[in-house]
């Protein structure tokens, strides 16, 4: 298995290729959660090298109350990249005393719900016809996401790590 280190990006290059990789899996930096609009270029990012170059990248924004995951990119499927992003901020938010991570995705996002409930994140709600409004705010949001789900809803997940007080889940 090739070894994953994950880090901030240190370089203009690395800037460069997260703002490459933004517009092409997210049509720009502009990231649209639960009705607020976010720039993922001024949140805290970590990418992942492999062989000295970026594979994957993860954007979150830190507050008092939770840290929220805005975007998480693996570029090789199925070896390690995204779950290693993952630890990563989770292991940020520790450091840093948080409790409770959240994120959302999408209705037609059947990998990521899979993915993330693998790895002890649970849906708490579901924003039907979210999408629909956040098309508003960023009109390059596609009619039709994968597999040719209609895509309408958000769908929010959070991780308490341990440690956090328990919660109604």
């Amino acid at each position: 298995m090739t070894k994953t280190i994950i880090r901030a990006p240190e370089s203009g290059e690395e800037q460069e290729w997260l703002r490459r990789l933004w517009q092409k899996e997210w049509g720009g930096a502009k990231m649209v959660s639960k009705g607020n609009v976010f720039h993922l270029h001024v949140l805290s990012a970590l990418i992942a090298i492999q062989r000295g170059k970026p594979v994957g990248a993860v954007t979150f924004a830190i507050r008092a109350d939770a840290t929220e995951i805005l975007s998480l990119n693996a570029l090789i499927p199925n070896c390690g990249v995204g779950g290693s992003l993952l630890r990563a901020v989770e292991q940020k938010v520790r450091e840093q005393g948080g409790k409770r991570i959240c994120l959302i995705t999408t209705n037609d996002n059947l990998n990521a719900l899979r993915f993330y409930q693998k790895r002890g994140y649970r849906m708490v709600a579901l924003y039907p016809g979210a999408v629909d409004e956040a098309r508003k705010q960023k009109p390059s949001i596609p009619l039709v996401g994968n597999e040719g789900i209609p895509l309408h809803d958000e769908i929010e997940l959070e991780k308490r790590l341990p440690g956090a007080e328990d919660s109604s889940l």
